[in-house]
């Protein structure tokens, strides 16, 4: 096994592993049990209520914290199995392989199974309520076939499962999911064959393997030969003959037991159960009484005197048959007692059941036998593909006894017979399927599957009928075919022949069968029977685009313009249809891997809506896990798209690590997905400001009456803690970047823009937040691994070279020699990994500058609140000891802090020798090194004036509370603003504000000279010298004596 087999097969261990710890503390019954017999009454009092309260489990909180979890829980486990199939059996090296179907075939298979076992659970269960409803609409359609009226059922079909995890509705659909990857393993198997040498080599199901040619037909061969030459040769017979086939296996599968419809056709024809044997019963003992009322000891004859009058049925409306033959009814054009003539229709809805279902003919048979009705299963066997009975087989014998040109007569007659009618709808059906005598069928047709069944069976049994006539011409004489004239019925009476796109297409239009075409399964069936699944896909993809984009727009599934003129006959698909969402994924993964192209453009984006939409319902039940798989076979631009939309949903850091490595292992771009996961979220909500590539300035200072005499205060609270969604988002989808390896300047670029984006937009609290989250030294000692060698928080001081301090050993020249040359090689080392910091430190200076900024900025509220808190001190003298110990430290905080932005801050904007990725966040300002100096000058006018002044205002509050030579440090500043290479007063003139910076240093000025004033008449000792010698004392003045 490769490395990378194993990589997957480990990974999904991980994930059951985790799925069992999830589920280990949920009861351990069976998904689809039954809950509603041990449910207690929900109004036992309000005491009993409060006893019997649950308590949480992981569970309960998982599906609290996922919207859709209680809809996994149910199908948690079919999804899981889809997706394993699918990342085990289809691979990327699969796909490259030959187009044919010995690749996906087991794929369908698996998924065909998954759903069988499902319908097998849901059975237990909801079978008998299945069965009931039904065994009504038989009722109902035997009635409906006379014009009489039927009572409707008073069970309630809802009662018996209000309280289940799942109802017949589920059993249904999964019935019809399993039918539909029933007809995919079928229909690829006949649009993609493998050549006939390597597929007799291939194992598949046996009747999904196509005839091959063998011996020559001649003239003595069975007609079961003829058949299966006649599917060899003919792929458009062999395509029609899988659809019928696939239709007989759905009918026989889904629909009500024959036993049971026997049975309860036994109770409604008013006879008891097991009397069938006495078939027209009611008839017969009229027919008795009459004999006996004319002693006529012979058969009654129809032209006896007085038999039109008084030989009447039980409602004295019409008259009766005289002789009990299966001709009877027709060929005395006379009818029989009304409980016989449901009888007689509910035999023939039977046959028409057998023959629909395709049962055997050992089947049909024994059923006809058990109730003396051998005629009618004679009647069934002139069809060519009936198998041979079980007697046959063991005898040796040929199939029939009658020639091969008795079978094509005793059709032609069945057709005959079809088209002038027999006793009822059914019976005509029969003889219709018979013969392919399409028009009687279609009176008893009111589902889909029966009209597409209708029209392919009389397609194909038309199409053997001409085969024979063209290649076998000995084999139906032309005296044989001129002396009967039925050969000359047109089995479509004159219509022409549909192709199956246009029988699809029709069905839609149909009164009988628009509604259930439109059905979700249904659409999806058709699309494969018509060859036109790239067309369904679009259509349920622009559909999907306009449910989930009304009323409101959709983040993840883009607006699609309606250009689809059958848009009106699609089924209205929804971002809720989960398990149609599962189906048609997997249907179109399966597709490509045969070599379907979906297209560019709005195609592309239409079919890809349908994965991106299954994506979404995985992330929201809790399957993250699995999103990387499915994402990876989207486009790559609409990978990370789909991708970065959910990431967010993700915010355990073990959860993250796996994510990241399953993108890995699948081939997705991770810094592109985490790059888009940024743009989308700034995208969804623009800054509001007109002028978006301006910066707001900042407001640190509070505004006075004023403004002449006084230093503006500080606000209280000018950062907050109020953060919105998005912008916790924002910040979420950056800490993203301290999980992947290497890409030391995109994180560190990514950073830059992402502070610079929340300076625009003044959301000064969720900076804040993101400089305490994801800070410089949590990257590099995330990073620095892979670059330097090793882990290290390169903005803290480099450790004592290795070469420092080597002891002296005192061995002998040779050691000595080779320690020389072992210190100059780790002296080397440490000089290279120094350069490497170096270079580092620089790549990341503009970062670590926006740090700075909200470091100082957080010590500046912090201080802020100190000072009003010191300031509102009932008795400074009894908390001086509190103050005195938190106020210096504030003070000390933000001097330190404010020291890089007064030195060079904001000042060297990117060289442009890294360049972003085509995917990356930076192309959100992604410009040169001009326009960025640009936006860095914007920045320091916007935050630098501000922050100089509230500088000052700390230093004249600290003066005055903590000590007067702290006032000093105005005068530090002033010089500081002064000085030739700052370029302080350019950001201040810029901004216009320098009165105020001279405004306020007057106002410290002055300060100083009051401070000093007042200590020397208070007697208190002499300012002490700093250590750049300056002294407070400076600025005492004193007036000279007048002389």
């Amino acid at each position: 096994m490769s490395l990378r087999r194993q990589s997957r097969e480990d990974s999904w261990d991980s994930i059951h592993l985790s799925e069992a710890s999830r589920e280990g503390s949920d009861s351990d019954d069976d998904d689809y049990a039954d809950t509603s017999m041990d449910e207690e009454s929900e109004f036992d009092g309000a005491e009993s209520n409060l006893n019997s309260l649950p308590l949480l489990t992981v569970g309960d909180v998982q599906r609290a914290l996922h919207p859709l979890q209680a809809t996994a829980d149910r199908v948690g486990k079919q999804v899981e199995e889809f997706a394993e199939i699918l990342d085990r059996l289809s691979t990327r090296e699969q796909r490259k392989g030959q187009k044919d179907y010995r690749h996906v075939l087991p794929l369908v298979l698996s998924y065909r199974k998954i759903a069988h076992d499902t319908v097998e659970e849901l059975k237990s269960i909801h079978s008998p309520e299945k069965q009931r409803q039904m065994t009504t609409r038989w009722k109902r359609k035997l009635r409906s076939s006379s014009g009489g009226s039927t009572s409707r059922s008073t069970h309630s079909e809802d009662d018996s499962g209000s309280t289940l995890k799942t109802t017949v509705e589920d059993l249904k659909r999964w019935e019809q999911e399993e039918q539909t990857w029933d007809l995919l393993g079928r229909m690829v198997q006949v649009e993609y064959p493998i050549p006939q040498p390597e597929a007799q080599d291939f194992e598949s199901n046996e009747d999904l393997i196509r005839p091959h040619k063998g011996p020559d037909v001649h003239r003595y061969s069975s007609e079961k030969d003829v058949w299966a030459r006649f599917l060899a040769e003919d792929d458009l017979a062999w395509e029609r003959h899988t659809v019928v086939e696939w239709l007989k296996k759905c009918a026989d599968s889904s629909g009500q037991d024959i036993e049971l419809v026997a049975k309860g056709l036994e109770v409604n024809a008013e006879r008891g159960i097991g009397i069938w044997a006495d078939s027209w019963l009611y008839t017969k003992e009229a027919i008795k009484g009459q004999k006996l009322l004319r002693s006529w000891p012979q058969v009654l004859d129809p032209e006896a005197p007085g038999i039109e009058t008084s030989f009447l049925n039980s409602d004295r409306t019409q008259g009766l048959i005289t002789q009990l033959d299966p001709d009877a009814i027709t060929r005395q054009g006379r009818k029989l007692e009304n409980n016989d003539h449901y009888f007689e229709r509910a035999m023939w809805l039977a046959c028409w059941q057998l023959l629909r279902r395709g049962k055997s003919w050992d089947y049909v048979r024994e059923w006809c036998r058990e109730r003396v009705e051998g005629w009618r299963a004679v009647v069934m066997r002139g069809d060519p593909r009936s198998s041979d009975s079980k007697d046959e087989k063991l005898r040796g014998t040929k199939p029939l006894a009658a020639s091969w040109l008795t079978r094509a007569l005793w059709r032609k007659t069945c057709a005959v017979v079809a088209k002038r009618g027999g006793v009822d709808k059914y019976e005509n059906a029969v003889y219709g399927i018979l013969s392919g005598y399409l028009p009687s069928v279609r009176r008893v047709i009111d589902t889909w599957d029966d009209y597409l069944f209708a029209h392919y069976n009389s397609y194909l049994l038309r199409q053997f009928d001409r085969y024979v006539i063209s290649n076998f011409p000995d084999r139906l004489p032309k005296a044989l075919v001129e002396k009967h004239g039925c050969f000359k019925i047109s089995v479509t009476a004159g219509r022409r022949t549909l192709s199956g796109n246009q029988i699809i297409t029709k069905m839609k239009t149909l009164q009988r069968t628009g509604k259930e075409a439109r059905e979700p399964f249904k659409a999806l069936q058709g699309s494969l029977i018509a060859k036109a699944f790239d067309d369904f896909l679009h259509s349920q993809g622009v559909q999907l685009a306009l449910s989930a984009n009304h009323p409101e727009r959709s983040k993840i599934i883009p607006f699609v313009k309606v250009n689809d003129p059958d848009a009106h006959f699609s089924s209205s698909i929804t971002m809720n249809d989960h398990d149609l969402l599962r189906v048609i994924t997997h249907m179109l993964f399966i597709f490509q891997d045969l070599g379907l192209d979906i297209g560019n453009g709005d195609r592309r984006i239409a079919a890809e809506n349908l994965v991106v939409a299954y994506v979404d319902y995985l992330s929201k039940a809790g399957k993250q896990q699995l999103l990387p798989l499915y994402a990876s076979r989207l486009s790559s631009k609409r990978a990370r798209d789909c991708l970065g939309r959910q990431l967010a949903s993700i915010r355990d850091h073990g959860e993250r690590q796996t994510f990241i490595r399953l993108m890995k292992q699948n081939g997705i771009d991770v810094t592109g997905v985490l790059n888009r996961q940024l743009l989308l979220i700034i995208s969804d909500n623009p800054p509001e400001t007109i002028h978006v590539s301006t910066f707001p300035r900042l407001h640190v200072l509070q505004a006075t009456k004023d403004d002449r005499d006084l230093v503006h205060p500080i606000r209280k609270d000018f950062i907050g803690d109020c953060i919105t969604n998005d912008e916790q988002d924002l910040i979420n989808a950056f800490e993203w970047y301290l999980l992947v390896e290497g890409h030391w300047q995109q994180t560190l670029s990514t950073g830059t823009a992402l502070y610079k984006h929340l300076l625009r937009t003044s959301s000064l609290a969720a900076a804040r937040k993101l400089s305490k989250s994801v800070t410089f030294s949590n990257i590099s000692l995330s990073k620095t691994q892979e670059i330097l060698g090793r882990t290290q928080d390169i903005s803290q001081t480099l450790e004592v070279s290795d070469d420092e301090g080597e002891p002296n050993t005192g061995v002998g020249s040779t050691r000595s020699r080779q320690s020389r040359g072992q210190r100059r090689r780790r002296s080397s080392s440490t000089r290279r990994v120094h350069n490497e910091r170096q270079l580092l430190l620089e790549q990341s200076r503009s970062f670590r500058d926006f740090e700075a900024l909200f470091a100082v900025l957080g010590a500046i509220e912090e201080w802020k609140t100190i000072a009003d808190d010191v300031s509102n001190f009932p008795d400074p003298r009894q908390d001086a000891r509190a103050w005195k110990k938190m106020l210096p430290k504030a003070y000390e905080r933000v001097e330190t802090l404010m020291y890089p932005l007064l030195h060079g801050w904001l000042q060297f904007p990117k060289d442009g020798s890294h360049k972003c990725s085509p995917s990356s966040f930076c192309l959100l300002t992604d410009h040169d090194a001009d326009s960025e100096a640009t936006e860095f000058e914007q920045i320091r006018v916007a935050c630098l004036p501000e922050l100089v002044l509230a500088y000052n205002a700390i230093v004249n509050h600290s003066g005055y509370y903590i000590s007067r030579d702290i006032l000093l440090k105005s005068m530090d500043l002033a010089a500081m603003v002064a000085a030739e290479e700052s370029d302080l007063t350019v950001c201040f003139s810029t901004a216009g504000r320098m009165p105020e910076l001279v405004d306020s240093l007057a106002l410290s000025s002055r300060n100083m000279i009051q401070a000093e004033e007042q200590g020397s008449r208070g007697g208190k000792a002499k300012s002490k010298r700093k250590p750049d010698g300056a002294l407070l004392g400076l600025w005492t003045l004193k007036a000279a004596p007048l002389t």
